[in-house]
């Protein structure tokens, strides 16, 4: 007998931490989720339509990379809403699919709102994202993709260059790492998080309209790192120039000039060792 249908239900909810608010979308359609007052994801009753431009930016890089067939074994570092892993779920049904989430009641509520995939097709792990990461196996997942947040920032613990090798070491061989990374015009937290990446892998890439490029606004630019070639091909290329909200991919010696600047280290008191605060048994 199948499960009903989720019915998602408008409102303020109290988290582990913070509030989060559920609101239908007037204009897309769909539900918006937001964290403490930041919007953090949306949702659309089609698990095949992704509203925010950077998800569909993640998106087109790995449909370019593997085809739908492919049996990938997916780590998102961020859970919220989870509507890229629903995306992929979705878009590669042999596929499987692990989403960190910190928050245990929001993840909670999630299942409760949204008609998300079921394990083992997808599991949300409550824990601290890096402290989940580090207790991995290596060479596990074709894709890993960060995009978890406090407030408008990426947590600094999930930007560093040792950070960046544990992401490296759970990757199979020439596995795809993106990141999300928000910032504002003087563009120096993507800087940073490319110099992380730079560093670490053979390849990078880096994608955002071209507006955000030359520090005109606020906004998205997810990076790409690999030991496989990253070099756009003209299908990608074509696929982000015809989003709504248009996009520029630059790669190989432009794409690390850009991140020239200066990668963060964790302080010495982090180093060499796996973190505290995991919570590997508790499965939402």
């Amino acid at each position: 007998m199948a499960r009903p249908r989720p019915v998602p239900v408008a409102g303020t909810y109290p988290i582990d931490t913070g509030v989060a608010e559920l609101a239908p979308d007037p204009i897309s359609g769909g539900w918006l989720l937001q964290i403490n007052g930041t919007h953090s994801s949306h949702i659309d009753d089609d698990p095949r339509v992704l509203d925010f431009e950077y998800l569909r930016q993640m998106a087109a890089v790995i449909e370019d990379r593997h085809p739908t067939q492919a049996k990938l074994s997916v780590l998102h570092l961020g859970g919220a809403a989870c509507a890229l892993p629903r995306y992929l779920a979705s878009t590669f049904p042999q596929s499987r699919h692990v989403a960190v989430e910190i928050d245990a009641e929001l993840a909670r509520l999630v299942r409760e709102w949204f008609d998300l995939p079921r394990a083992p097709r997808l599991r949300i792990r409550v824990g601290d994202a890096r402290a989940v990461l580090e207790s991995l196996q290596p060479d596990t997942r074709e894709v890993i993709i960060r995009d978890a947040f406090e407030s408008d920032r990426t947590p600094t613990h999930l930007t560093t260059v040792e950070f960046t090798h544990a992401v490296k070491r759970v990757l199979t061989p020439n596995g795809l790492y993106l990141a999300n990374c928000g910032d504002t015009r003087d563009l120096g937290r993507v800087r940073a998080d490319a110099a992380a990446l730079a560093e670490v892998f053979d390849h990078i890439a880096l994608i955002a309209d071209p507006a955000m490029f030359k520090g005109r606004r606020t906004g998205n630019v997810v990076i790409a790192g690999s030991d496989g070639p990253l070099d756009p091909s003209p299908t990608l290329v074509r696929r982000l120039l015809s989003d709504p909200l248009p996009a520029r991919v630059i790669a190989g010696d432009e794409a690390r000039a850009f991140g020239s600047g200066q990668a963060p280290h964790d302080p010495p008191r982090a180093s060499g060792g796996s973190r505290e605060e995991t919570a590997e048994d508790q499965i939402v």
